[in-house]
Formats: structure tokens, C-alpha cells, sequence
């Protein structure tokens, strides 16, 4: 994807660092983050320097790849995977090259730890070809959080049929909920969409359900972070209500991820675990005030605040799932595992 002109990829890996667009400082700045050890590689995922399931993905077989090199292994694994709990493509990196690592050593680490990242990108390529045909010219998209190239090393899931429709010249329209506590549609799906010259507009959490019930979206596309062997997906927190609040009102609701994301040691949603942040994330909200970044408290002072990540939407809620091998039922997820 361009930035002002330029092509990037949202994570890669240089000699024996790691760069990532650093996504803290989106929509109101534009920065490089140097990761020059695993241990600053995983300060990033945690920190969300990076962030999203497939870029998390890269940057954590990127970190396995450091941990190799500085020759570090178990202990560093374990922290990596650490991180962020709930999202399942970091598990699949790191296992990937610390397998790679065993039977090659440094150098294989870092070959497969490049290989998942091209990979990444070949997927979201064949979501959006897949998604596109759901989408006619004229459609109104809903969608949640940001699952669009900055979660992903390019393209990304959730946005990636919207960029491909765009591109074939259909005329579209994308409703970005700004997805509280972290704003992650209202600061990086707006910004993603204004790159793209997508008309959007941002809406507030509580609003998708008025939308949906006026009509005025067509059908609601979201990403995922883990999905479950019964087609249960962990998705960013309000997914949920989403999906729920579709269903009612007859519109579709589909799910876009790469098959990366499947879990099949995961029978079901409550076997996936649901990471909680801090309630900072809660209490505070980050703006621009003139030229200047400022941290405020904007909550009751001294109250607490409950801080869960992500939500499992039930497979009955999903009408199906975006893969880079096809659109599958979510009942049916398993079989985008065997059309690989």
C-alpha cells in the first residue's frame, strides 16, 4: 500500500531488525519503529507499535527469527508468545520458524520468518478477490476495528474485497465504527480508506445497530483473530453486538481471515483465550491539541475500568468466512484447511 506516494509493507525485517510503521502514532503522525531485538520486537506487539492478526503474525516470526540469531530459543519463545495471547497467527509464526530453526538453524529462521510475511500478503491478495464478488457497485460496507493492511503486512482481510472492489471501479461506501477503548477504526480504518480516496465515514460504536436497522448498510465485513474448529471467531471487543444486531435485521455478516487463523485445538469460542488490557486504554484517550499529542483521563476520576480485548461471536451469527481459498460456512471452516 502507498503512503504518500511511497509503497510499504506494514512489517519487515532488515540484517537483524525489525521495522514496523509505528500505528501509536496514526492517524496524526507518520513514523519508522526499529526493533533491534526480540525483546524490542516484543515490547512492540505488546505496546501495539503493531498490531492486528496478521502483522502480529509477522513481527512475532520476525521476533523468533531475532531470538534465533542472538541465539536465544525456548525462554524466547515463551515470551513471544506472551505477548498477545488471543491472537492465533502469532502462535503459527513462531512455531513456523522455531520448527525452521531446528532443522536450519539462523538462516532457516529467517528465511521462513520472510516466507510468512510474503505469504500474509499472497492471502489478503486472494480475500479481497474472493470478497470483491460479494460487494456490487453501490454497496454500503459495515465494518470493526481495523482489519485492512496495517493489521496485516499488506491488504489486509476485512478491507482487502473493499480495495479490490474499488479498484475494479465499483463505487462503495464504508461505515468505520470507531471500535472503543483504542479507536482502532476511527483512527487506522478512516486513515486507510482516506489513503485509498474510499468515501467513508466514522461512526460511534452504539450507532451500527441505527444503521442497520434503516438499511443503510448492505452487509457488515469484520476480521478475526482466532477462529475456533466449529466456526466460533474471537474478534476485536464489539464484534459481538455486531454480529447479533446483523442478524436481526437480515444482514449478512461475514468474517475475513486467513486460514492462519484457525485454530484446530480449539473445539469452540470458549476455548480461546480473551485477552485483558489494561484499564488505562479505558480511562484515557490520546488527541491532537494544536501540534501536540496529549493523554487525558476521560472518565469518572477514580473509578475503575474492566479492559477484555476481544469477544467470540457464535458461528450461527456468521454467514461465512472469507478465506484465501474461498468463502466457506463457518460449520465448514475446516475444509479451507484441506483446499490449501
Amino acid at each position: 500500500m502507498k503512503v504518500n506516494g511511497r509503497s510499504y509493507r506494514t512489517v519487515w525485517m532488515d540484517k537483524a531488525s525489525v521495522f514496523m510503521i509505528d500505528q501509536t502514532l496514526l492517524p496524526f503522525g507518520f513514523g519508522i519503529y526499529e526493533a533491534r531485538s526480540y525483546t524490542d520486537s516484543c515490547t512492540a506487539i505488546k505496546e501495539m507499535v503493531v498490531r492486528g492478526a496478521g502483522a502480529i503474525g509477522a513481527a512475532a516470526g520476525y521476533a523468533m527469527a531475532q531470538a534465533i540469531l542472538e541465539g536465544a530459543w525456548e525462554d524466547a519463545r515463551k515470551t513471544i508468545e506472551s505477548t498477545r495471547p488471543t491472537a492465533q497467527n502469532l502462535f503459527y509464526a513462531t512455531e513456523r520458524v522455531y520448527n525452521a530453526a531446528l532443522l536450519g538453524g539462523p538462516a532457516a529462521a529467517v528465511l521462513i520468518a520472510q516466507r510468512l510475511a510474503d505469504e500474509d500478503v499472497e492471502c489478503c491478495k486472494r480475500i479481497g478477490v474472493h470478497g470483491a464478488a460479494l460487494l456490487k457497485d453501490g454497496c454500503r460496507i459495515g465494518t470493526h476495528c481495523n482489519a485492512g493492511w496495517l493489521a496485516f503486512v499488506d491488504f489486509g482481510t476485512a478491507l482487502s474485497p473493499v480495495y479490490t472492489a474499488h479498484r475494479q471501479g465499483k463505487k462503495l461506501f464504508v461505515y468505520a465504527d470507531e471500535t472503543r477503548p483504542r479507536g482502532q477504526g476511527a483512527r487506522l480504518t478512516a486513515w486507510e480508506l482516506a489513503q485509498e480516496g474510499i468515501p467513508h465515514s466514522i461512526i460511534p460504536d452504539n450507532a451500527c445497530a441505527y444503521f442497520l436497522s434503516r438499511g443503510e448498510i448492505d452487509i457488515m465485513i469484520v476480521g478475526a483473530d482466532r477462529i475456533a474448529r466449529n466456526g466460533d471467531v474471537a474478534n476485536k471487543i464489539g464484534t459481538l453486538e455486531k454480529a447479533i444486531c446483523a442478524k436481526e435485521y437480515g444482514v449478512p455478516f461475514y468474517v475475513a481471515a486467513p486460514t492462519s487463523t484457525i485454530d484446530v485445538s480449539c473445539s469452540t469460542g470458549e476455548d480461546i483465550p480473551i485477552e485483558e488490557r489494561s484499564m488505562d486504554e479505558v480511562l484515557y484517550q490520546t488527541g491532537l491539541a494544536g501540534n501536540r499529542l496529549e493523554h487525558v483521563l476521560v472518565c469518572s476520576p477514580g473509578s475503575p475500568a474492566k479492559n477484555p480485548a476481544f469477544d467470540v461471536t457464535p458461528a450461527k451469527h456468521i454467514t461465512g468466512i472469507i478465506t484465501e481459498q474461498g468463502i466457506f460456512s463457518p460449520e465448514n471452516i475446516t475444509a479451507a484447511l484441506s483446499a490449501k
